[in-house]
């Protein structure tokens, strides 16, 4: 494919970068590559190539090494990563891996310096919470939560930490759709004396919506499970980042760990690439229509979507760093977590089932699922009750939708 000279939107691009039919025959499609390892034209070539994913040598101009082994790299995972990166605003670099849970890790354990100290913002998923709690932690490093959204509490304690090497911030936060203003969190860290990398786990907005990089973050994780993969059919991850140098260290660290993507599913995710925007515009058009209607209901003592906030800080930081407000919702139920219950057994069209971002409507309670992990006292501090149901809205249509979860709510 002859190399495009000019600017193009990121949904051309996307079709556009990363794969030469004249290398594979002719194929309109990027063939899989099921190798676990590859040939080299010459010794001379495999020293180089051994030189340059070890570090000893820094590779000039264009030059890409040739491929060693498929737990370093291979065919399908660099056409995915080229093409993820026209969709995330800044990108310059990306780097993909077998879940999202193996992105935040190797993110974590590549860049947390000996005894160094993390910040965080809370809530988070609750399985990030279950690493830096059972993982990280005892591996020597320092976690200071954050409630998300205080960005007075969060520029202070970035001011105020030892040996800060990270900070990690989820936004909109899950399942409470807090809002952190990463703007802020970049300026304060800019501020420090020796450089510390913000980490923004961009998920519930994907890059549609949301550009951390374009608000001062180093790094923007995903679980590309989510909406870029966007059928519930495989597990990803992603990190992109506008400095190309950081992907490379991180890389290094995923070929040691071996959680590359594999083949098979760098294919098709990227196949699922094209119509990221798509299926996402589609997703926040519905739930904005059903959040307006549920948020009157009388069964639902309150609902948190981000169109309807109505508290002035996260409106300011809402109309400040997204574009569209997503499809994510949580309600708050009357009759606590029986009631909670009683309306998820009630569903039909949607799936009383834990992710998100699938073109299939999705329901959980998350005090008993995803974030089962937190304490009595950081559910208190995170707001998530005993009553919340946490719905990801697919593309389905909205009315059949909105008829399914007023029939619940009336029944309670």
């Amino acid at each position: 494919m002859a190399k495009i000279s000019y600017r193009v939107r990121p949904e051309t691009a996307v079709l556009t970068r990363g794969f030469d039919p004249k290398l594979s025959v002719g194929s309109a499609r990027p063939p899989v590559y099921r190798s676990s390892t590859f040939v080299f034209p010459s010794p001379e070539a495999a020293e180089l190539a051994f030189n340059v994913v070890l570090g000893k040598l820094r590779p000039s101009g264009d030059y890409r090494p040739d491929l060693i082994y498929a737990r370093l790299n291979h065919p399908n995972a660099e056409i995915l990563e080229e093409q993820l990166v026209p969709l995330e605003r800044d990108a310059r670099a990306a780097a993909i891996f077998n879940s999202g849970m193996a992105a935040i890790f190797t993110v974590l354990i590549t860049f947390l310096e000996r005894g160094g100290s993390m910040i965080y913002t809370r809530p988070v998923y609750g399985g990030t919470q279950h690493l830096i709690h059972n993982i990280i932690e005892p591996l020597g490093f320092r976690s200071i939560p954050v409630a998300a959204g205080d960005g007075k509490a969060l520029a202070e304690v970035i001011g105020q930490t030892d040996n800060l090497s990270l900070v990690l911030i989820e936004t909109p936060a899950n399942p409470t759709l807090t809002m952190t203003d990463i703007a802020l969190a970049a300026s304060a860290l800019q501020r420090r004396p020796r450089r510390a990398l913000l980490a923004v786990d961009n998920t519930l907005l994907g890059p549609t919506f949301q550009h951390p990089l374009s608000r001062g973050a180093d790094l923007v994780i995903y679980s590309a499970t989510k909406f870029l993969g966007g059928f519930s059919d495989l597990l990803a991850g992603a990190v992109l980042a506008t400095d190309p140098e950081l992907i490379q260290t991180l890389t290094g660290t995923r070929a040691l760990l071996g959680n590359i993507l594999q083949a098979d599913e760098c294919w098709i995710l990227d196949s699922r690439l094209s119509t990221v925007a798509l299926r996402m515009n589609r997703q926040s058009k519905n739930a904005q229509r059903i959040a307006e209607q549920l948020a009157m209901h009388r069964r639902v003592r309150r609902l948190r979507y981000p169109s309807l906030f109505d508290d002035q800080e996260q409106i300011r930081i809402r109309d400040a760093q997204t574009d569209y407000p997503g499809s994510l919702m949580s309600l708050d139920i009357d009759g606590g977590k029986p009631g909670a219950f009683e309306f998820l057994r009630r569903l039909k069209i949607a799936k009383n089932a834990v992710s998100l971002g699938g073109v299939e409507t999705l329901a959980c309670h998350p005090m008993t699922t995803t974030h089962s992990e937190f304490s009595a006292e950081e559910f208190a501090a995170a707001g998530i009750t005993d009553s919340m149901v946490r719905i990801s809205v697919g593309t389905e249509h909205w009315r059949d939708l909105l008829a399914e979860f007023t029939r619940a709510l009336d029944a309670l």
